[in-house]
């Protein structure tokens, strides 16, 4: 399957200009005259440098690797048909759609991107978290820097003794259950050869707490809707989280509120002002740094 570069390149201009800044999240701005987002905004929304995402518009420099291509469908909001159809103009075989797939669809990112001064994040069904806003990573901390089986918080919650720190100690025994819980009803869901199985085979050899846990056979435990938390920098706290589902994706949207008028909410407001600040002081740092990609 070879490279289509003409169509990938005409594909990529008219959803660029098809896109509004409000459409992802970002300011209009007063001098605007672009249709549509300009090529710095549509290149640092797909995670690349601006010269990169240039270059495939003109037709130009080597083909785009399939992670490049799922950065681009991603960043620029696209539908699974949309990204399918990107996939095969560059060349490439499209991702499988389902519950593996780590693509978040246009609508639920639509609602995420104006959420920004909300803690909110989107995960798959196996606790993978995909994006966070600003506030939720002032909460719960930066969740998407993980790699292989540690980007499932229900891994890392029996694995890696600082996932439990931001959680009340007597809270803890019923989350392992929770956890526990969830993953065998994955796995009878998914299916022997799904990677919920890969996780709980992984845990039974690493955990003797998930061990002990996975011989009860416990189903149907489910998350509060009240959260807990001991903060390190607020104290305590307790937070509602309501979640929206994609049934497509078996993504899930979380968002964090706590009741007005409580302490928690005078916590909550203050961990948002926090996460502006580090996005704010992020931001100054790279633009300070330049593009050196």
């Amino acid at each position: 399957m070879g490279i289509d570069r003409a169509g990938l390149a005409a594909f990529l201009r008219g959803r660029r200009e098809s896109l509004q800044p409000e459409d992802v999240g970002l300011p209009r701005g007063p001098r605007r005259r672009t249709a549509g987002l300009r090529r710095e905004e549509a290149a640092a929304l797909c995670h690349m440098s601006t010269d990169y995402y240039a270059r495939i518009e003109r037709e130009r420099g080597p083909q785009p690797s399939e992670q490049m291509i799922a950065s681009i469908a991603q960043g620029l909001h696209l539908s699974l048909d949309e990204r399918d159809h990107l996939f095969r103009l560059a060349g490439h075989q499209p991702p499988p759609r389902g519950s593996s797939s780590e693509h978040i669809s246009p609508g639920l990112l639509r609602i995420f991107d104006r959420l920004g001064d909300t803690p909110a994040e989107i995960v798959t069904e196996l606790g993978e978290t995909l994006r966070q806003t600003a506030p939720a990573v002032a909460l719960v901390g930066d969740a998407t820097r993980y790699t292989g089986p540690a980007r499932s918080r229900g891994y890392r919650w029996f694995t890696d003794p600082s996932a439990r720190e931001l959680y009340l100690p007597e809270d803890h025994a019923h989350m392992s259950r929770i956890y526990a819980a969830g993953l065998r009803a994955l796995l009878a869901m998914r299916g022997p050869a799904s990677r919920a199985a890969y996780l709980a085979d992984l845990l039974l050899q690493e955990s003797e707490e998930f061990r002990s846990l996975w011989e009860t056979h416990e189903v149907g435990i489910h998350l509060d809707e009240v959260k807990r938390y001991q903060h390190p920098e607020v104290g305590r706290l307790e937070v509602n989280c309501q979640t929206l589902v994609d049934p497509h994706q078996a993504q899930r949207l979380m968002v964090y509120t706590a009741v007005p008028g409580t302490e928690s909410h005078d916590k909550l407001e203050m961990l948002a002002v926090i996460g502006a600040q580090s996005l704010t002081s992020t931001g100054a740092r790279s633009a300070g740094s330049g593009d050196r990609s």
